[in-house]
């Protein structure tokens, strides 16, 4: 049913919540997993049209990605990563359809403040817009994630 799932991971502990998740659901259904980050900072919304070098957090974001598809590889599963750069609902729209994925997983937050209202949420953006179905997995731990070897 589900051939390729684009899996979009945000560098943060809600990933961690998402990830089991599409892991049970690619083993049951033998599908192809597609992670994608979309960087949004500065260097990323400019990259092209400044000629800007990939920043310290591009950079971390393409490890992040690798170190993500690394352990579900491990797993026996079939994954594949792209870091967009940009509008992260554009991005992710833009990736399903160029890549043919038959569904989209998300991790959600819930209300996240002001930012919201004024702008929506990344999900509502992508819910509206989808062309495919969307999974949302509630994410269990917000923040950003630890990199290797930080401690509390």
């Amino acid at each position: 049913m589900y051939r390729k799932i684009l899996v979009t991971l945000e560098n943060s502990r809600a990933d961690e919540s998402l990830l089991p998740h599409v892991a049970e659901l690619a083993r049951l259904l033998k599908s192809e997993l597609l992670l994608l980050h979309v960087a949004d900072g500065f260097a990323a919304q400019h990259f092209d049209t400044l000629t800007l070098a990939e920043s310290e957090e591009m950079r971390g974001d393409r490890e992040y990605l690798e170190e993500s598809a690394a352990k579900l590889r491990a797993q026996g599963l079939e994954v594949t990563t792209q870091l967009a750069l940009g509008d992260p609902p554009a991005e992710i729209l833009r990736t399903a359809e160029r890549e043919g994925c038959d569904l989209i997983a998300m991790a959600s937050h819930g209300h996240r403040g002001i930012a919201d209202l004024i702008h929506g949420s990344t999900i509502a953006q992508v819910r509206h817009k989808a062309r495919v179905p969307l999974l949302v997995v509630r994410a269990e731990r917000k923040g950003r994630r630890r990199p290797a070897g930080e401690t509390t």
